[in-house]
């Protein structure tokens, strides 16, 4: 599954957030963006799982116009997992997951042997199948960005969209998550806070500033003091860490730019 992101621009009320973004994800990569909050990485996402309608862009996912593909077809293609879902009502944890086969249904139908078999796999696969029937509203917000990963799961998509999925867990959950990602194998976009846990996971990122790509590549060429400085405002040491062998980034009290 290929993404191809072209020119995408979106504003609000005549106010441009994100302009001219350009994004290329390769099959089986799991790519980055990075950049301050109020950057524009959110704003991305949204457009391209259609809860925004971008001004202008083109993007394609495997050639096929992802805007005139219709919400059920895009949902057979693409999983969303986002922060902690507030919901209206309260719904099992079983009944959560088994929301990622409605692209696979018309509005009536009931699950089949096989949605089941799909929705047990995906509770197991994220260790949650004792909780099938626990309340979605009672679990913590690790447990609850696992069910909603075990719901994308159930989608049985090739590409995960992942808008800030580790925001407010601690590292623990943080660390959890992001490996059943990557041990998925799909091919992954995230717009990630933490820029180790971006070097670690990330095969490429894209660093936004200003809702522009100020840079692109692999996180030993934009991860450097420079680029962190001049666009976060803050010293940072930047090392390879001898046993994971990725960046390990360290930010220097006292270096924030204020101006």
């Amino acid at each position: 599954m290929k993404l191809q992101v072209e020119n995408l621009s979106f504003a609000y009320d005549q106010e441009p957030v994100i302009e001219n973004i350009s994004i290329t994800v390769k099959k089986g990569e799991f790519v980055g963006l990075i950049g301050p909050n109020g950057s524009g990485k959110s704003t991305i996402l949204k457009n391209l799982y259609r809860a925004l309608q971008p001004k202008g862009g083109v993007v394609k996912l495997d050639g096929d116009d992802l805007f005139k593909l219709n919400y059920k077809q895009a949902a057979k293609k693409i999983g969303v997992v986002g922060q902690e879902n507030s919901l209206p009502f309260d719904f099992t944890v079983e009944e959560i997951v088994a929301m990622g086969r409605s692209p696979y249904k018309k509005i009536f139908d009931g699950d089949t042997l096989e949605d089941k078999e799909i929705i047990n796999k995906s509770l197991a696969y994220m260790g949650i199948a004792e909780m099938a029937k626990r309340n979605y509203l009672h679990l913590s917000g690790g447990e609850k960005q696992r069910v909603l990963l075990a719901r994308a799961i159930a989608q049985q998509t090739d590409f995960l969209l992942l808008d800030e999925p580790t925001n407010h867990l601690d590292i623990g959950y943080q660390i959890q998550i992001l490996d059943f990602v990557k041990n998925l194998k799909v091919t992954v976009l995230a717009a990630l806070h933490d820029l180790n846990l971006a070097a670690m996971y990330c095969n490429r990122l894209y660093v936004l500033k200003n809702g522009c790509i100020y840079k692109s590549g692999t996180p030993e060429e934009v991860l450097t003091p420079e680029i962190i400085y001049d666009v976060y405002g803050i010293r940072a040491d930047v090392s390879v860490h001898p046993v994971t062998k990725k960046l390990t980034i360290t930010f220097l009290p006292g270096s924030l730019n204020i101006n």
